[in-house]
């Protein structure tokens, strides 16, 4: 540990240390999503195709799914300082790499390598947080920590996008490998060293599979990401076919000041009413797909539709990753990381049902793909009506 680091001994709850962490999600979900951001400029620059560009999103998502819980359990017994230390050199890397190269085989090399470190942090972070807090703040500290991926969604990726038109496509990935290493840097200097554990029978993957507990939040977390990205995938085409007034920029702008409200407000409760709130978030998505099918683009209405569905969508990541943590003593990067991979499978699997959609009802598909995430959600709040045990709050602390 160095001598800036706070003491993992007596855990307190330090805004710093999790802000800093949250930095690391900002920019891990940004080398994610950036190439769909300057997809023209990309296509232009490199000579490809539009879907070849796409392809380097998918790429990403398809290492970090297939990453998660084979790296997740070979690295359990690492200091868990180190092993992000490794990560954000690899983050750093893998954007520099795409910022200078004109190889596109050797760009897709760089985006498997940045879906592996995502595959290993967006797991191996929440439950590195966990552990720098007592018991009864666990959700608050899951909640500071993957806000960040809600703001790089919201704010990060419209300002990388207005970086790239002004400079360059490749100015955004080096801007961003730089600030990568300037994270890196902060984390040596003020993040806690925390060892590792060791992995045994009690703890791996399969064991955490067995849990009927376990299930039940991974069931929920594919319903709700299906319900929220079986949609947000086609966000574009929703916007046209309800005739939005304002246009895609309104309407993500909107989603996003909704994304941010509720993170606040998940930080606040989520230790408390976990329970509570999912079943809130749920609904509430679930009002807002209602409202795009009911309403369409009517005026004031829609607008509400949107707002309410980016409540629904900011702690999405938080919500069941402070779920599935609460269902085991140890290995909670294990836990997490089965967690994560149905995260990334159940983005891949909405997506390819939501293009199956369009495919076959060119006219009506959006449209079919709003029913299936109402149907998504329905299902989702019927579970998580129903598991009071499995969806309990954290005890509060003793006076």
């Amino acid at each position: 540990m160095t001598a800036m680091s706070p003491s993992p001994e007596k855990p307190t709850f330090s805004w710093f240390v999790l802000g800093l962490m949250a930095s690391v999600t900002f920019v891990g979900i940004l080398s994610e999503l950036v190439p769909s951001g300057i997809l023209p400029q990309m296509t232009e620059g490199l000579g490809i195709e539009e879907s070849d560009v796409g392809f380097l999103v998918g790429v990403y998502a398809l290492a970090s799914a297939v990453a998660a819980i084979p790296l997740i359990s070979a690295t359990l017994a690492f200091n868990r300082k180190a092993l992000l230390m490794a990560l954000l050199i690899g983050f750093a890397v893998s954007n520099v790499v795409v910022g200078v190269s004109s190889s596109y085989l050797v760009i897709i090399s760089a985006r498997i390598v940045g879906g592996i470190c995502a595959g290993v942090m967006w797991p191996m972070i929440a439950a590195y947080g966990t552990r720098l807090v007592p018991e009864h703040m666990h959700g608050k500290a899951i909640t500071v920590i993957m806000s960040g991926n809600t703001l790089g969604i919201s704010i990060g990726l419209p300002a990388m996008t207005a970086i790239g038109l002004t400079f360059g496509w490749r100015s955004v990935f080096l801007a961003l490998g730089g600030i990568v290493a300037v994270i890196a840097v902060l984390s040596y200097f003020f993040l806690p060293s925390i060892s590792g554990e060791k992995l045994d029978k009690s703890n791996s993957p399969l064991a955490v599979l067995k849990m009927p507990s376990i299930l039940i939040v991974l069931l929920l977390t594919f319903l709700s990401v299906a319900a929220h990205y079986g949609v947000y995938t086609y966000i574009t085409l929703l916007v046209e076919m309800i005739g939005f007034a304002g246009g895609i920029g309104i309407a993500l702008l909107i989603f996003g000041i909704g994304s941010v409200i509720s993170v606040v407000v998940s930080a606040r409760y989520i230790d408390a009413y976990l329970r509570p709130l999912i079943v809130a978030m749920l609904g509430v998505g679930g009002l807002s797909m209602a409202m795009f099918l009911a309403f369409k683009g009517t005026v004031g209405v829609s607008h509400v539709a949107f707002f309410l569905w980016g409540l629904a969508f900011g702690p999405l990541v938080t919500m069941y990753q402070t779920a599935v943590s609460k269902q085991v003593e140890s290995a909670k990067d294990v836990a997490t990381s089965v967690q994560s991979s149905v995260f990334n499978l159940s983005i891949m699997i909405a997506t390819w049902v939501g293009g199956m959609l369009l495919n076959r009802s060119p006219s009506e598909g959006v449209k079919h793909i709003v029913y299936m995430s109402l149907a998504c959600f329905i299902a989702a709040i019927v579970i998580a009506f129903l598991a009071r045990r499995t969806l309990r709050s954290s005890p509060r602390p003793s006076q």
